[in-house]
């Protein structure tokens, strides 16, 4: 059985994700505070962590920035749930080191699929290649590192899925509908910015010409293409 660890100060609200999530089949483990939470966390090796942004004492993106320090934990699964819903609150999570981002009020069909899809990308065996060299970057799938121009670029788990895709279908335009559905793994139907955002914060962290081999189609999708293009 899958443990998740929840994270979340408000009663109702970590009572409700814990039971619909035994509901689903998984253990829980639930905190109230982030500094519970990172004391056994290594430890415990959950395989996915839900956090709330605005905790008591430390703060969920602090607890996150300090669990992406870990070895261990690097490739942990984490998602956000917060009511903080403004667009640089989304962005600061995801550069943080969230995979993704939900706000509050929440569906809890919604947030069990997101978990699926997370928890299936992050344990999916990788029977092609390891390595993908393409124009100025390289990317291995099976230790998910990432270089550009030779320097070692950090990704969370969906910016790196999303780059991964991109350099496999290179010179293809990949439609925003295939990417959500194959990123995120269901027929997705929330936040329509969310892609947009993942695409902004990975461009940021690609520098100027890695950035520059990912093209927007408007109206359409992306394009990975030599940057001469």
């Amino acid at each position: 059985m899958e443990q998740i660890y929840v994270i979340e100060d408000d009663d109702n609200i970590r009572d409700l994700i814990k039971i619909a999530l035994e509901g689903f089949g998984y253990e829980v483990v639930a905190f109230e505070m982030a500094e519970d939470c990172l004391k056994q966390i290594e430890s415990d090796k959950p395989a996915l962590a839900v956090f709330d942004l605005m905790l008591p004492g430390m703060d969920g993106l602090s607890a996150i920035r300090k669990i992406r320090k870990i070895d261990s934990l690097k490739d942990l699964p984490v998602l956000v749930l917060t009511a903080k819903d403004r667009e640089f609150d989304k962005v600061a999570g995801l550069d943080g080191g969230a995979d993704d981002y939900m706000t509050k009020p929440f569906g809890v069909m919604e947030l069990a699929a997101r978990i699926r899809s997370l928890l299936r990308r992050s344990t999916r065996s990788n029977v092609a290649d390891d390595e993908l060299e393409l124009y100025c970057m390289s990317l291995n799938k099976k230790t998910r590192e990432v270089y550009c121009e030779g320097t070692k670029v950090e990704l969370t788990l969906k910016e790196f899925e999303l780059l991964q895709y991109l350099m496999e279908n290179h010179n293809k335009v990949v439609t925003r509908d295939e990417l959500l559905n194959h990123i995120w793994g269901y027929d997705y139907d929330g936040e329509t910015r969310t892609l947009d955002m993942h695409i902004r914060t990975l461009r940021q962290k690609l520098g100027e010409k890695g950035s520059a081999c990912i093209k927007t189609v408007r109206g359409v999708g992306y394009r990975f293409i030599r940057t001469q293009e």
